[in-house]
């Protein structure tokens, strides 16, 4: 038995038991994280250098990027260390960290979604008040939002979290320090509580920018069926289906990682499928949004003959 005033670190779950294929662990999670590294790269520099580029829906953009930076920059690299230096630990402080950045950066993410589905939704179903409602101030405080409410929702849950007794030793049945976690070594049942109650009000607040998604969505398939032109409506559905296809991804992982039937469960199944959300979402999204936007792909493509052309 120990307290959390005598644990200074943490063991966190490995993905593989043999040298070999913790290399292996380790060398396909670097390539997932200089690819998430170069893609996010590449649209943050797009958007702040093309001033064709500088409207809501790429200024929107730009911050999910800047956000799934964080969001693998949180958990991967330590996942490599470990896998690299065949080791589980991770230190209290270095577990404290991990645990409010992936606690700041997934909700704030999931809060710039239901942003930009508004943002969607009022370009195509409101389009002559567009720039009245996403005016450059709207939208920074819209961002500012977002951002904020990823602070605030990691800031109320570390503080408490962390706050627990821990007396059931010091091993966690996950590859990065998470609240499940972190809660199963709590030996306190009125900071449990206290804790579920917050993770509750966290998925009303969830549940609600749900629908709100889901809603936007209706409204903007109902008017793009109304657009009388293929051309009209091909070039609606090429704005909205990648910001459908990420909030889709997102919310699809998350869901079944925290919501399968505890009979299927077990820490290495646990485990990959919360890689699924903690790292795929954030590592796909700049091929989706760059295969169906056509002037992304064409300022990219634009920068590079420039780059090319300079070297030459």
């Amino acid at each position: 038995m120990s307290n959390s005033s005598s644990i200074t670190q943490f063991l966190l779950l490995t993905f593989a038991d043999t040298r070999e294929l913790q290399l292996l662990t380790f060398g396909l999670f670097l390539g997932i994280y200089l690819a998430a590294l170069l893609g996010n790269g590449l649209i943050i520099t797009a958007v702040a250098c093309d001033p064709h580029l500088h409207t809501p829906m790429y200024f929107f953009l730009l911050n999910l990027s800047l956000l799934d930076l964080g969001s693998l920059s949180t958990t991967l690299p330590k996942a490599m260390a470990n896998s690299l230096w065949d080791t589980r630990a991770i230190s209290y402080a270095g577990c404290f960290a991990q645990f409010f950045l992936f606690l700041f950066f997934i909700p704030a993410e999931y809060f710039l979604l239901t942003v930009m589905a508004y943002d969607r939704y009022v370009a195509i179903c409101k389009p002559l008040h567009y720039g009245t409602l996403l005016g450059s101030r709207a939208c920074v405080h819209m961002a500012a939002a977002a951002w904020g409410s990823g602070f605030l929702n990691a800031l109320l849950h570390t503080a408490n979290t962390f706050s627990l007794p821990l007396c059931q030793g010091n091993a966690l049945d996950q590859f990065f320090c998470e609240i499940p976690q972190i809660l199963k070594l709590s030996c306190s049942h009125s900071g449990f509580l206290k804790e579920a109650g917050l993770l509750v009000v966290s998925a009303c607040l969830a549940f609600g920018c749900f629908l709100f998604i889901v809603v936007s969505y209706v409204q903007i398939f109902r008017a793009v069926l109304r657009i009388p032109s293929e051309q009209g409506r091909h070039k609606a559905f090429s704005t909205c289906l990648p910001h459908l296809a990420v909030v889709s991804l997102f919310i699809s992982t998350g869901m079944f990682a925290y919501m399968k039937p505890p009979s299927i469960s077990s820490p290495t199944l646990d485990a990959v499928v919360s890689f699924l959300y903690s790292v795929l979402p954030p590592a796909v999204n700049p091929l989706i949004y760059s295969m169906r936007n056509q002037e992304l792909k064409d300022t990219l493509k634009k920068h590079f003959q420039s780059l090319v052309s300079q070297q030459q």
